[in-house]
């Protein structure tokens, strides 16, 4: 059996094809996923944002950052320089020389394959003449020569040289390795093992242990592990947390200690620009010696952040710690609202402990949309909007308007708001006309049902509940061109005449309404009144003395009642009639009550067909749904005060507002842009009756824009679980059958058996 050699690359060819190959692997990807994007798109989309989102800060951020950064430029050089190194390492092997060679010995004696034996005996004695050691030739080519000679006239070497492509047989089977032979050297040995160590034993450890360390330390959602703790702690000892209370919890956070957070910092400057701050905002609870709320790092966060909610002015560098704190709270506020519905439904399936109040996680809910705003709570919805302050408000609020909310501004006709808003020049109003309608507008259809259920729309106590919510967002422009084109018939020079006149034709409707009503109400009560005025005919005289028109009235009425006791007797008559034709005729009963049944049937086959595509439909939505994976962005939110581009998400649950308590865990809606559907599961209760609860949405980002819509749930008993299905009730007599047929097969095969024999 033939040897084995392993040899490194002493004249480093192989070396190359290694190195070319390690250099693209890595250059290849890598400028796939870091080759920065075209800054031109992003130039424009800020530009097409500039209209409705020029005064954010978030903005003037972005825009600065987008013109100082120089990060990707250095990505582009970086990933250059690579691909330069590549395609010269290609460029370097393209040019190597084919060392491994197919042997061939018509190529060593320059004969043309197939010739013949006297050829290459001549040819091997020209070259002998020239390369043979005595005349003065090279020895290697000689034996090359004679090698080839060999392997053409000899049997046995030519044999060996067409079966192993060697003329001495096989040989030795050698493997490359695409090193260096001087890695293997003995001097440069103590060089490669401390490289070897230091790769493996010293950066490769540090590197997986920083990654594991700061893995265990946060969540999944990139929020601390005893930040998390600290939430679940005072939400467990104080289910019923009020504003302030909430902001002290919040600004405990652990992401803003120092200690446990590297961008946080603590300046020595904090010490005199702290308390001033504290002594304009006012009482803060600085005195509460409860940890961790005297710890300087939370003080320091729930002043920046109730600074921030009062829209003061702070010193610079408390301003870029102001933005780190109030760039961390929306998801912190989120990871408030997860412990919370965690331990409600903790609560609801053991027990043992109050669950946090709905109050609680509300009021999360609205800290995030005061954060983002940069609004107290006690402040109008209407400061949302740019140019508008404290003092403006007292145009809105008047007898005049009563304007108090974003959909009060919006209803208002543009003449009376750009009346009210006269303060504003015509650039200003311009501009608040366009932030208010990039403005969302959510509409909310509800649909209530049992899936996997025979009857769908019939609830039961301990069912399982879904409630199919479809979320629709328009701009409240559009809301603005539908009330234009609404009020474009009385934008004519005749305006207030016809506004009259709708005011008129309005009042008429409901004296028309109202006569209808009566009217029913007449005639469903006309045997009433009739028999009244056969009991007491006293008025008639005295109408009768009145003259002629009274006694004009009375025979009117008289004859009418004539009129309908004849058609009442007219009417029993018929009925009468009708009823002993139909007693005359049961073949036609029997016929009217079968297609009755066969329409019945019809009808819950359709019905039940429906039920059933829709139920396809809704698991087919359920498995794209699964399998999509939308995208986050949404609609950026305008937002004068926050230091980061937000898009718009939404809370989407319900609750029990009677009893301050959550019935399902509330939906993060993260994905709408213009339609989404979302499900809501949750159990019945398990006592029937009627239960009053409300579907509510809230915004992350907005003040005044959270809409709540009742949800009526009407339950019923279950049904008896049935012991005995009928399916598997066999009569006695099918019994008797079956066994009898067994028992005959038996026989006949018996029979047969005894036939065969």
């Amino acid at each position: 059996m033939a040897g084995q050699q392993f040899q490194y690359d002493d004249s480093g060819n192989t070396f190359f094809y290694f190195l070319t190959s390690f250099v693209g692997l890595i250059v290849i990807p890598a400028t796939y996923y870091l080759w920065p994007r075209d800054q031109n798109a992003e130039q424009l989309r800020l530009k097409s944002l500039r209209k409705v989102h020029g005064r954010c800060l978030w903005y003037r951020l972005r825009l600065m950052k987008s013109q100082q950064s120089i990060v990707p430029t250095l990505k582009k050089a970086a990933l250059l320089f690579g691909w330069a190194v590549f395609l010269l390492l290609a460029y370097k092997v393209s040019k190597l020389d084919r060392e491994y060679q197919e042997y061939n010995p018509y190529e060593v004696l320059n004969l043309d394959p197939g010739a013949s034996l006297s050829e290459i005996k001549k040819q091997y004695r020209v070259l002998s003449l020239k390369f043979h050691p005595d005349k003065g030739g090279d020895e290697s080519t000689f034996m090359r020569i004679a090698k080839a000679y060999a392997a053409l006239t000899n049997e046995q070497s030519r044999q060996n040289w067409e079966t192993y492509g060697n003329p001495d047989g096989p040989g030795a089977t050698s493997f490359g390795i695409a090193l260096p032979a001087w890695i293997v050297d003995q001097k440069n040995s103590m060089l490669v093992l401390l490289v070897y160590g230091l790769a493996f034993m010293v950066i490769l450890p540090v590197v997986v242990g920083t990654w594991w360390y700061r893995s265990i330390r946060y969540s999944g959602d990139q929020i601390l592990i005893n930040t998390t703790q600290l939430f679940m702690h005072f939400m467990y000892k104080t289910p019923n947390m009020n504003m302030k209370r909430l902001a002290m919890v919040l600004t405990a956070a652990f992401e803003f200690d120092p200690r446990s957070n590297k961008d946080a910092t603590i300046r020595p400057t904090d010490n005199i620009e702290v308390p001033q701050l504290i002594r304009e905002l006012g009482n803060i609870n600085v005195k509460k010696k409860e940890p961790p709320f005297c710890y300087p790092y939370s003080l320091k966060a729930r002043v920046l952040v109730l600074a921030h909610l009062a829209r003061m002015d702070v010193s610079e560098e408390l301003d870029e710690d102001q933005r780190f704190v109030v760039r961390k709270s929306p998801a912190l506020l989120q990871e408030m609202i997860n412990v919370g519905c965690q331990l409600t439904m903790m609560a609801n399936s053991r027990g043992g402990f109050h669950a946090p109040r709905l109050v609680t996680i509300e009021n999360c809910m609205k800290l995030t949309q005061m954060i983002v705003q940069g609004l107290q709570e006690s402040k109008s919805p209407l400061l949302q909007l740019p140019h508008f302050e404290e003092e403006h408000l007292r145009y809105c609020v008047s007898k005049k308007y009563k304007v108090r909310s974003l959909q009060d501004l919006v209803s208002l006709k543009d003449s009376d708001r750009r009346n009210m808003l006269r303060f504003l020049g015509e650039e200003k109003y311009d501009e608040v006309f366009a932030v208010l309608g990039s403005f969302p507008h959510i509409t909310m259809d509800t649909k209530l049902q049992v899936l996997d259920d025979e009857d769908s729309n019939n609830i039961t106590a301990g069912s399982i509940v879904t409630v199919t919510v479809t979320l629709t967002r328009k701009r409240m422009s559009e809301v603005f061109e539908k009330e234009q084109d609404s009020s474009t018939p009385c934008l004519t020079e005749e305006a207030a005449t016809t506004e009259e006149a709708g005011d008129v034709s309005k009042t008429k409707t409901k004296v028309w309404q109202n006569k209808s009503k009566g009217a029913k109400k007449t005639a469903k009560s006309k045997k009433k009144k009739l028999t009244k005025k056969k009991a007491t005919p006293a008025p008639a005289k005295t109408k009768q003395a009145n003259g002629t028109v009274a006694g004009n009235v009375s025979t009117t009425t008289t004859t009418a009642v004539v009129k309908e006791e004849e058609d009442e007797v007219s009417d029993k008559g018929s009925e009468s009639e009708e009823g002993e034709a139909n007693k005359d005729s049961p073949s036609e009963r029997d016929e009217d009550s079968d297609k009755q049944s066969d329409t019945e049937v019809d009808e819950m086959a359709g019905d039940d067909e429906e039920e059933w595509e829709a139920l396809q439909q809704s698991i087919q939505r359920r498995e794209r749904a699964l399998l999509e994976t939308k995208s986050k962005v949404t609609h950026p939110v305008y937002s004068i005060y926050f230091a980061e581009e937000k898009h718009e998400w939404w809370w989407l649950y319900i609750a029990d507002r009677r009893d301050q308590t959550l019935v399902s865990m509330p939906y993060h809606v993260c994905t709408l842009k213009d339609t989404e559907e979302v499900e809501l599961k949750f159990p019945a209760p398990s006592k029937t009756g009627n239960y009053q609860y409300s579907v509510i949405l809230r915004s992350d980002s907005y003040l005044g824009l959270d809409q709540i819509k009742p949800l009526k749930l009407e339950v019923h008993e279950a049904k008896a679980m049935l012991d005995n299905h009928p399916q598997w009730d066999i009569p006695d007599t099918e019994e008797e059958d079956e066994e009898q047929e067994d028992s005959d097969g038996i026989e006949e095969s018996e029979d047969d058996d005894e036939d065969n024999d």
